[in-house]
């Protein structure tokens, strides 16, 4: 889309709590990782069975769009004795591509507007099988640049302009490249089916403190 001189440009914005903050949940507080890298890798070593039917809700601080649920907590749902970390893993990549389909199906009912590709950004963006997943999760072309820091490229384009650096945002499109396109393999029953899933684990998260209160948190004695 162009800029014209005097014209107001309008976007959606979806603001999601907790999605790469999972990973560093996984290394900092449960330990079951030492970087966030090792997750792509044994992602993939499970990738025949995916979470093996486990979802993860990360609603450590309640759940932003499109459900706005302050009173929402994390729940993993779906455990059976087959469960191993690497399903957990797996899940908690997906929560990430959960919860971009959330957003995105609710700025469908807002518009009318289907969306055709995603264009995505940020160190999350380096794992490629996250970023494969997205693409499977949304049925849709998911679109890697080379400079995946898209707020500092897009600063220093902006000062570029200012300044007279380059003259107008025709010569920035010009220097965007894209580095990878991911195309979506799941079938629509598949992906459907496991998004009502995701959708029936994000009712076992909704409302949990309305239900149980806070409880003590971790080292607080209990008389």
């Amino acid at each position: 889309m162009g800029f014209e001189k005097g014209k107001a440009v309008y976007a959606l914005e979806g603001s999601i709590a907790i999605t790469g903050a999972a990973v560093q949940w996984l290394r900092d507080n449960l330990n079951v990782i030492k970087s966030a890298a090792e997750t792509e890798e044994l992602a993939r070593s499970v990738s025949d069975v995916g979470s093996g039917g486990v979802y993860f809700v990360p609603a450590f601080s309640g759940l932003f769009a499109p459900y706005w649920d302050l009173d929402a907590r994390g729940v993993i749902v779906g455990l059976t004795r087959f469960t191993r970390k690497e399903h957990i893993i797996h899940a908690v990549l997906e929560s990430e591509c959960w919860q971009t389909r959330d957003v995105v199906e609710a700025m469908y009912a807002d518009t009318g507007v289907k969306l055709a590709r995603l264009k995505v950004d940020g160190g999350a963006v380096v794992n490629n099988y996250l970023m494969q997943l997205q693409a499977d999760v949304l049925g849709v072309d998911v679109i890697r640049p080379k400079i995946t820091e898209t707020t500092s490229l897009g600063a220093a384009f902006a000062a570029g302009l200012a300044v007279g650096f380059w003259k107008s945002t025709d010569e920035l499109r010009k220097l965007w490249k894209v580095d990878r396109i991911f195309k979506p393999k799941w079938d629509e029953e598949k992906r459907e089916k496991l998004y009502r899933g995701w959708k029936a684990a994000v009712k076992r998260a909704q409302g949990w403190l309305k239900e149980v209160g806070e409880l003590p948190p971790s080292g607080t004695k209990v008389d």
